[in-house]
């Protein structure tokens, strides 16, 4: 099968140039000014940007057990239409990943239903130490440790374990870091102050940058005494920011970081419009976070962005503040998010290419993918950045039906994305004839 992609603007490797694209089967064969072959599919991408697919190193998609949220299919295919051509899941599912035929399985679900590329994330629990050291760092994306409670309660909280995991695992460790006994005296306070109707407003403060400071330095502090390769989720505050390095390169780096779209995006205001609908852990904290935030991905000191996609149903967030669960819907809408703050001038296409496409693959080792190279899968996404739609309940994906944009416009539509080669998606129909496969890594 040959693809020619003619006349499109590329954005990758740090440059914006115009250039065809030769796809053969699942590969980029050829990248030149004007390719002139036989082909089966012809592409005019004229006025279309093409940068690499984007990777998502942190997702939860829900199955299995907890289907009735979201499905490996549903929430890939919304993957798939926000230009994500592969994800990394994690093992906070029922059965919870903590051995490796329960994460088996979750990859032979994949196989059959995934639209994109796929890998799964090996969990760790205070207890299962041997079976988190079979996991094959070629196979694997990494292996997953909550240090911090969350959906689903894999809480590591045993020192002793989590000393002998960073000291003994050959591969990347991924953290999510909230102490846990800051927040639980955190919660105690605010119930003496309001009983069991603790609003919304005070979830920045229960999970609070002291909570979130105390365990990315500890888990900082583990790897760098173990030379551990360590990659830190979903930073949330500037204190955390003096943490993290931008001196080396990302390639050279043993601690990488992520920061997620939503804490980008909002800010503790929007509590009083989206209440429990962006309670995330970590939380949404206050605009001098955010703004930290985003001049350390300026600045790299955060080195990729993510999207922690954790659907709930609609009934299930509608709770009140302590029973409602943290985590919502994003994979569909993280790339013409982070589009729109180009269009408001606060970060260049090619830096949103080095975070989303370039650096996951870097960070994670992941094997010809996440660059446009000839000789890399074919994982591509055409961009019309003059295109404007709203988000609105009728042009969702997630099986949940619902979004913190609902109501937002975006300022560019993607077009097409292609899975290994394949044209997934084109203009919103898609072709499911094949599925993504797992990635691989080098060790």
């Amino acid at each position: 099968m040959r693809i020619l992609i003619k006349n499109s603007t590329i954005i990758n490797e740090g440059k914006i140039y115009k250039s065809d694209i030769l796809i053969e089967d699942k590969f980029i064969k050829r990248i030149a000014p004007n390719i002139d072959v036989k082909c089966d599919k012809l592409i005019d991408a004229k006025g279309l940007h093409l940068i690499p697919g984007v990777i998502d190193d942190q997702v939860h998609f829900r199955e299995p057990g907890l289907t009735h949220k979201a499905t490996i299919y549903s929430e890939s295919k919304a993957a798939v239409a926000g230009g994500i051509t592969s994800f990394m899941e994690m093992p906070n599912t029922k059965p919870q990943a903590l051995t490796q035929e329960l994460l088996e399985n979750k990859f032979q679900i994949a196989e059959k239903e995934s639209l994109a590329n796929f890998t799964f994330f090996m969990g760790v629990s205070n207890d299962n130490l041997e079976e988190v050291l079979k996991t094959d760092p070629k196979k694997v994306g990494a292996i997953k440790i909550f240090m911090g409670s969350s959906t689903g309660n894999m809480l590591v909280d045993d020192k002793k374990v989590l000393e002998e995991v960073f000291k003994k695992s050959p591969m990347l460790i991924a953290v999510h870091c909230e102490d846990e006994n800051i927040i639980q005296k955190n919660i105690k306070k605010a119930k003496e102050k309001y009983g069991d109707n603790i609003p919304i407003s005070e979830h920045p403060n229960i999970r609070s940058d002291d909570a979130c400071y105390q365990s990315s330095s500890f888990a900082i502090n583990l790897a760098k005494k173990h030379n551990t390769r360590l990659h830190v989720f979903h930073l949330s505050s500037k204190k955390e920011m003096e943490l993290f390095d931008n001196t080396i390169p990302l390639s050279k780096k043993r601690i990488t970081s992520e920061v997620c779209i939503h804490h980008l995006w909002f800010n503790d205001e929007f509590y009083k419009e989206k209440g429990t609908l962006i309670k995330w852990n970590p939380s949404i904290k206050k605009e001098e976070d955010r703004k930290a935030l985003f001049q350390a991905l300026l600045n790299d000191k955060l080195d990729v962005i993510a999207t922690d996609h954790a659907p709930h149903t609609l009934e299930e967030k509608s709770n009140t503040y302590l029973k409602a669960p943290s985590g919502g819907p994003l994979v569909q809408h993280a790339l013409p998010v982070m589009i729109q703050f180009y269009k408001k001038g606060e970060i260049s296409l090619e830096k949103i290419v080095e975070k989303m496409c370039h650096n996951p693959a870097i960070c994670f080792r992941i094997k010809n993918r996440g660059f446009i190279r000839e000789g890399f899968f074919a994982d591509l996404v055409l961009i019309d950045l003059n295109s404007s739609w709203e988000v609105k309940k009728e042009n969702l994906l997630y099986k949940c039906n619902w979004s913190p944009f609902e109501g937002e416009t975006f300022n560019a539509k993607i077009t097409h994305t292609f899975v290994n080669g394949h044209i997934a998606y084109n203009n919103g129909i898609f072709n499911e004839e094949k599925r993504g496969v797992r990635l691989s890594f080098y060790k």
